[in-house]
This record gives structure tokens, C-alpha cells and sequence, in this order.
């Protein structure tokens, strides 16, 4: 299981700042920034260990088992980042 990032992603960081294997991206620091609609979180990465839930104030990461259906396309959006 990985974590995944939806739509109302407000690029805060504040899941980069907690996240502890650095597998949410991209950063402030990165190319790519600027251009992305929202942060991704690598699924191959992700411990799992869900410290980015309590800090997103969009409430937009969930478990990928737990994506709600209408979301369901971004389990791959987030994987595709990654490729």
C-alpha cells in the first residue's frame, strides 16, 4: 500500500517537510515545480507510514486502497509522475 495525492493539492509542502524516505515531489527546489498542478507521492517509496495525512490541510492524501472513486485516476497520475 502507498499514499496518494488528489485534486485540491495545494502545494504547501508541509507533507514534504514530514514525510521521512523524501518520496513527495516536486519540491519548491525543483524544475519541475512550477509547472506541476499538484505534489505526487512515489508509490514505490512510500513506507507507508502516513505522516503526511495529518499535516495536508486539503485533506487530499489518502491510502490508495482508499482513494474515493471519483479519485481513483490519480492512484496512476501518481505512479506516472514517477516513470
Amino acid at each position: 500500500m502507498a499514499f496518494v495525492i488528489v485534486e485540491g493539492c495545494t502545494k504547501d509542502e508541509k507533507c514534504v517537510e514530514v514525510c521521512p524516505v523524501d518520496c513527495i515531489h516536486p519540491r519548491k527546489d525543483e524544475p519541475k515545480f512550477a509547472e506541476a498542478t499538484q505534489l505526487y507521492i512515489d508509490p514505490v517509496n512510500c513506507i507507508d507510514c502516513g505522516a503526511c495525512l495529518p499535516v495536508c490541510p486539503a485533506t487530499a492524501i489518502f491510502a490508495d486502497a482508499d482513494v474515493p472513486e471519483n479519485f481513483a485516476g490519480y492512484v496512476e497520475k501518481n505512479a506516472q509522475y514517477y516513470q
